[in-house]
């Protein structure tokens, strides 16, 4: 359905009962009852100018840290992969450059535009599956770098329609978390990276995706980590410590490679997925006194 239809200004695509699974990582969940596909960042404020104040909004990116349940998600659901993607040079100066990225630009995209110019620090982003979007809302981070250590202010877009600027004392940033300005939601980032035509940051992606590749489960249906680590002690090791590894619960199971990994092993419901969440938060708890919390984010309604 063209949404031209009823508001000729508008250029993207909505869709109506759209199964969910194909837009996450996990390949589960319901439907949307609405989905939107904006042109690009224009077409997206036009849409969001036509909402009424009261509809339910979800913003997904690549759905690799997002489960959602079974019962799909009322409302309006937004996709800014492929649409909302500009990345671009934003201002130079002799020891940084500063990156503008929009929410809809892969982590991977950004880190080999970093490098493809000369700049440092941004590597990490290679080995986070989603996107900048992703990334600004839950402070995603990779082989030791977080995304707000390198933020100098972001773009985010009101319900209205409208945009703004923010800075990192608009947020309560912490580990794997980002608080404040609700009903706002992240349209661009500018990152700021040092630059250093000396540097080889191929060579250093390289390192780090053969690092990724052979301590975590590649090439299977994920979302990535599960859960935080907590403070001074890795999630993995109190899982595997409890003897969870290869746990299955209907088509959900525990990696063996890695126990903070939760794949889509057989077929698996987001109902699946989500009781193994909670059988290992309960099985660490008892066994270790530790009560771990998750990084991926739950939506949706149960079937």
């Amino acid at each position: 359905m063209n949404v031209a239809e009823q508001h000729p200004q508008l250029r993207g695509r909505l869709l109506t009962n759209e199964p969910l699974l194909k837009y996450t990582s996990w390949r589960v969940g319901g439907p949307a009852e609405r989905l939107y596909k904006p042109a690009d960042r224009d077409d997206l404020q036009l849409f969001m100018q036509q909402l009424s104040s009261t509809e339910p909004l979800t913003f997904i990116g690549l759905g690799s840290n997002l489960l959602i349940r079974d019962g799909g998600i009322s409302g309006t659901v937004i996709v800014t992969q492929n649409a909302v993607n500009r990345l671009e040079i934003h201002h130079e100066s002799q020891t940084s450059v500063t990156v503008y990225a929009e929410t809809g630009v892969s982590c991977a995209q950004l880190a080999r535009f970093s490098v493809k110019h000369a700049l440092t620090g941004g590597e990490f982003f290679a080995g986070i599956p989603g996107t900048v979007g992703g990334a600004l809302a839950m402070n995603a981070g990779a082989f030791g770098s977080e995304t707000w250590q390198f933020i100098e202010q972001v773009e985010t877009l009101s319900r209205a329609g409208e945009t703004l600027m923010r800075s990192a004392v608009d947020y309560e940033i912490g580990y794997r978390s980002v608080k404040g300005c609700s009903q706002e939601w992240f349209l661009a980032g500018y990152f700021r990276f040092t630059h250093d035509p000396a540097a080889d940051g191929e060579e250093r992606i390289k390192a780090l995706l053969n690092k990724r590749g052979a301590t975590q489960p590649i090439g299977v249906y994920s979302c990535g980590s599960v859960f935080r680590n907590p403070p001074g002690d890795h999630a993995a090791r109190l899982i595997e410590s409890v003897g969870l590894k290869s746990y299955r619960i209907g088509g959900a199971m525990v990696s063996e490679k890695h126990a903070n990994f939760i794949i889509n092993d057989a077929d698996a419901s987001a109902a699946d997925i989500e009781q193994l969440i909670y059988h290992v938060q309960a099985e660490v708890e008892a066994k270790t006194g530790i009560r771990l919390q998750p990084e991926v984010r739950v939506v949706g309604d149960s079937e």
